[in-house]
């Protein structure tokens, strides 16, 4: 089975991943609320993916739902799992504690992975007795909607670990990509960045002027549109909201 650590928007994603692909998961968090509280939103969300037809994997939610346990204690969450995904927030000394933790009880097949999206792997396991067994699954928010997972290896990480879980993400229906070495941002970041630079640099530009005549026989339309709007999964945390900025490029 897996393990997911914390149950906030990215762990609970992350279980609900995990269950599609017929994994057993164990969600562990600290707080018996929130953990309870984590495993009804799954279910909700499960319940509102199978009525939409938008569910994950082959099983039913209930199926899915039956997979999927909550647990207060490091030890016992950890137990049998193969794959332990770590989803705190993005401290250094908070993922450095978990993972000192789990390098005192995990045995030597155990993957440790971490959803950082940009402490570098150099700086969260550097001085483990596991490292060869620690890498980074950087996800995009949430991940159980955009598949695209970043595999980013520690410099001591074992080659078996990153092929381990570059197959297990395609098993369980992401869309990995193995980076060789780690890099300052990650790769995702910096070319995400790069696009919503020039997107808001686009709305500066299209202020006053929606349409532009780059040549005779090209022309390109940029309508912006702009709309506040609740992210549904964000009900297995918080109300979350985010500002959609919409480009749409046609050409004539």
């Amino acid at each position: 089975h897996t393990s997911s650590m914390v149950g906030g928007l990215i762990g609970c994603s992350w279980a609900m991943v995990f269950a599609a692909g017929g994994f057993k998961v164990k969600l562990y968090d600290i707080a018996q609320q929130q953990l309870t509280s984590a495993l009804e939103n799954i279910r909700k969300q499960m319940k509102e993916l199978e009525e939409l037809g938008f569910l994950k994997g082959a099983l039913s939610a209930e199926q899915q739902l039956a997979l999927i346990s909550i647990c207060t204690d490091l030890r016992a969450a950890v137990e049998g799992a193969a794959f332990i995904q770590e989803c705190t927030p993005e401290n250094l000394e908070l993922k450095k504690k978990i993972f000192s933790q789990l390098d005192l009880i995990v045995g030597d097949n155990v993957i440790l992975s971490s959803s950082t999206s940009c402490l570098l792997p150099s700086k969260l396991f550097t001085g483990l007795k596991h490292v060869k067994q620690c890498i980074v699954s950087h996800p995009v928010n949430p991940p159980y909607f955009v598949p695209l997972v970043e595999i980013v290896p520690h410099p001591e990480t074992d080659p078996s670990t990153i092929e381990r879980t570059y197959a297990l993400m395609k098993k369980i229906g992401q869309s990995p990509v193995k980076l060789n070495r780690e890099i300052e941002g990650f790769v995702l970041n910096r070319l995400q960045y790069a696009v919503i630079s020039e997107a808001w640099r686009l709305v500066g530009l299209f202020k006053t002027t929606m349409h532009t005549n780059i040549s005779k026989d090209l022309k390109t339309k940029v309508i912006l549109t702009y709309r506040k709007q609740s992210i549904s999964f964000s009900k297995a945390v918080s109300k979350h909201s985010c500002l959609h900025l919409n480009i749409l490029l046609t050409c004539s």
